[in-house]
Parts: C-alpha cells; sequence; structure tokens
C-alpha cells in the first residue's frame, strides 16, 4: 500500500517544526550562569553533580580548581571531557572506544563543540570521528565539521523497507573517507546562510554473500564493488537557537535545509543531486520541572541521479549516527528517507547524575521498484544519562531500543542523541 498522506503528513510536521521557531528568542538559559528575570532552575547550579564530583569525593586530592562551580564557559574556560567506553552493539559486537569532547564559548556567542571519538571492534572496524560546530564572538560565524576515516566491514540489508535480517544479506568491506565543512554568516538573529563542501570517498569496496562476489544489490549496480566518490558544492540555510548543542535546553530549536549537487567536475563518480530537511524543537512540559520533550525530523531526498549505493540515505548514517535508534545501523536504505522522533527527557536525581529518557520514533525509506513510501517502521526505547560534565552538561548517553521488525539495538552517545 502507498502512503501519499504519510508522506505529505511527514512534511507537515516538519513544516509545524519549522513554523515554530520563527518566534523563539536565542536561548541562554543552557549558559552556567542564571539569567535575570528567568524561572528558576529545578536544581541550581552549585546543586548540579557528575562523574568528576563522585571522584573527587572519594578522592579529594584529585579535585581540580577548575571544578568551582562559579567558574562558567563565558568566562573563557575550555572544558574537556575524555572517556572510555567499552560496549557491544549489533554493527560492531565488543567494541573499545574512547570519547571525548571540548566544549568553550566567545562572548555573545553559543557554546562551541568538538566531539571526537576513536573506536576498533570485535568486527575489524576501525572508526575515527570528529564533529565540530565553533561559533566567533556575537555569533557572526559559525564552522560547522564532519570529519571521517574508517575501516568499515558491514552487513547491508537491501533497498526499501520489505527487507530482512536472515535473508538476502550482503556483507560489504570498504574503506571510507568523509570530510564536510560548512561556513555559515549570519544573516538575521540565529539565522544563517553559507557554503561548504562535502566529500563521500569509498575505496576498496567488496561485496560477497555466502561466500560469493556479488555485483548487484536490490537490482542496484551503482557502487557495490570497487570505489565511488561523491563530491559536492554544499548550499546551507540554518536557524539555530539552541545556544548549546551538546545538551539543549527548553525552547531552543533549529532547522536545517541543505541542497548538495555532486558534480564530476568535482570529481564524483556520478552527478546527483540531494536534498536535506532537518528539524528539531525542545518544549518545556511543566514550569520548575527541568523534564522536557524533544522533537526530530530528519528527511533526505534524492532529487536527481543515483547515487552510490554507500551514499544513498540510511538508517544510523545521519551526522551523529543517531537516526533508527532500535535497529542496527544500514538497516534500511533507499533513494529517500523521511524519518521522525519523540523523546522525553526527565530527571532520576534531583541533583541531576542520572537522568532518563524514553523515546519513540518512525522512518520509510522509498521503495526500489515504485520509488514510493510504502510502509512504515516504528522503533521505543529507555535511555540513561549520566553526567559527564556538569559546567557544559554533557551527558553520557546509553539507550536501548526495540524495533517492531524484532531489532534490538544499544547505542552510546556523548551528549545529547539530538
Amino acid at each position: 500500500m502507498v502512503l501519499p498522506l504519510f508522506s505529505r503528513w511527514w512534511w507537515v510536521l516538519s513544516g509545524l517544526l519549522l513554523a515554530g521557531v520563527v518566534p523563539t528568542r536565542a536561548q541562554t538559559a543552557d549558559t552556567l550562569r542564571q539569567q535575570p528575570g528567568a524561572p528558576a532552575a529545578a536544581t541550581s547550579d552549585e546543586d548540579r553533580r557528575d562523574l568528576g564530583d563522585v571522584l573527587t569525593y572519594f578522592f579529594p586530592r584529585l579535585r581540580p580548581a577548575a571544578r568551582d562551580t562559579t567558574v562558567t564557559l563565558e568566562s573563557g574556560h575550555r572544558f574537556v571531557s575524555i572517556i572510555p567506553v567499552v560496549s557491544y552493539t549489533l554493527q560492531t559486537r565488543g567494541l573499545l572506544q574512547v570519547a571525548g569532547n571540548v566544549a568553550y564559548q566567545k562572548p555573545g556567542a553559543n557554546i562551541s563543540t568538538l566531539v571526537s571519538a576513536l573506536a576498533v571492534t570485535q568486527n575489524k572496524q576501525v572508526i575515527l570521528t570528529a564533529t565540530s560546530s565553533i561559533w566567533t564572538p556575537d555569533n557572526r560565524i559559525n564552522w560547522i565539521g564532519d570529519w571521517r576515516l574508517m575501516h568499515y566491514p558491514q552487513n547491508t540489508y537491501g533497498l526499501g523497507t520489505r527487507t530482512s535480517t536472515r535473508r538476502g544479506v550482503v556483507n560489504m568491506e570498504f574503506d571510507y573517507l568523509r570530510i564536510y565543512q560548512t561556513m555559515l554568516r549570519r544573516i538575521l538573529p540565529n539565522f544563517y546562510g553559507g557554503l561548504g563542501y562535502q566529500l563521500d570517498y569509498h575505496w576498496g569496496i567488496e561485496s560477497t554473500s555466502y561466500g560469493q562476489e556479488v555485483a548487484r544489490i536490490s537490482g542496484y549496480e551503482q557502487g557495490i564493488t570497487g570505489s565511488s566518490v561523491s563530491s559536492g558544492v554544499a548550499l546551507n540555510l540554518l536557524y539555530d537557537s539552541r545556544g548549546n548543542a551538546i545538551n539543549p535546553q527548553p525552547g531552543g530549536a533549529y532547522v536545517n535545509l541543505l541542497y548538495r549537487p555532486n558534480l564530476k567536475l568535482l570529481g564524483s563518480t556520478v552527478t546527483y543531486q540531494t536534498l536535506l530537511l532537518e528539524a528539531r524543537r525542545y518544549l518545556r512540559l511543566r514550569e520548575g520541572s527541568g523534564n522536557m520533550l524533544a522533537l526530530w525530523s530528519y528527511n533526505s531526498i534524492t532529487l536527481q541521479g543515483t547515487p552510490p549505493y554507500l551514499d544513498l540515505p540510511s538508517t544510523g548514517w545521519d551526522t551523529y549516527n543517531n537516526t533508527g535508534r532500535g535497529f542496527i545501523q544500514g538497516r534500511f536504505r533507499g533513494k529517500d528517507m523521511l524519518y521522525a522522533e519523540a523523546e522525553y527527557r526527565f530527571r532520576i536525581t534531583r541533583n541531576r547524575l542520572l537522568g532518563g529518557v524514553a523515546f519513540g520514533n518512525a522512518q520509510t525509506i522509498s521503495e526500489p521498484a515504485t520509488n514510493q513510501f510504502e510502509k512504515v517502521v516504528p522503533a521505543v526505547g529507555v535511555g540513561l544519562r549520566v553526567a559527564m560534565n556538569k559546567l557544559s552538561r554533557t551527558n553520557l548517553s546509553i539507550d536501548y531500543g526495540f524495533g517492531f521488525d524484532g531489532s534490538r539495538a544499544l547505542s552510546f552517545n556523548v551528549g545529547e542523541v539530538f
């Protein structure tokens, strides 16, 4: 059954999220100093605790001066969080990772962040990532980066939503270099426009099924073996009033519109065009509680052409690998992808050392034969939040999701999922 009404209402949802940000002022509640006239926080900064406080409670001599709660990001300090993680996910099996972030704040600017991780896995994957959002004073310019270098054997399940994890599975082994870098200049308060460059380079691609080499998947031939290059300019419009991308506070909003033409002139294997529309909204449910409802819509459309297989929109291959919690990465793939998620965030301990979330998401992928959205695949889950750094409000996020096709997935993040 084709779902034209679903497709229409999905874009209406994105439009509502977009419309909702217009009257929103820049949020400064997530800077660590209470603003004059703002509602009293449910937990004051002095009462907050994080993993550093737990450590220094047992080892007082290790307490650094920078943990004085009167110190703020606005005073020019840089705060660094580094944490080793031993975990298990469906796409990696056992995983050993060192993850961290740097947060600082220029005068009159949002909090700048750099999040990086190095991981090795039981599936012989090696993953190095670095994502950044750097703000100059008074938010005049925003530099956004997403860089990756990976050796990444991974299963793929074909195109569309009518695929299975038990039959028709293809193992793709490849090396991958991603360079996304964009400069945005402020046009109006919280509204930015700019240009960037985006490169996706896959090489050493080998696709096998039951030990036999595969030259096509779901009838798709582009980028199945050998190498593929997608190289294009990025034309970007951004609305961002979150203040702190690591942990957005109620009232903040984010809308990103990105048009990317990939051109043979710039080295692309094939010429094609894509459009990305992403919107996020953060709502306070009860004054003074500190709990909130976060909404996310992520939509990637192929406007023209035939992208290489590994560059098609796919579950868990967004900037922070967070779409489709509850499913293995790469579970669904196709030319067009529509995605929505809602997450309720709440505190567990009064001092905010521990928090929790409950989330639900739904995704649909265009089918290869009809190029229509024919099936919606939902997932639900819960998560734990552990405060790593109370000054930058960085949490360690641990989530477990249940996909309605029988999937299960555990995921870790430094910072909130969105």
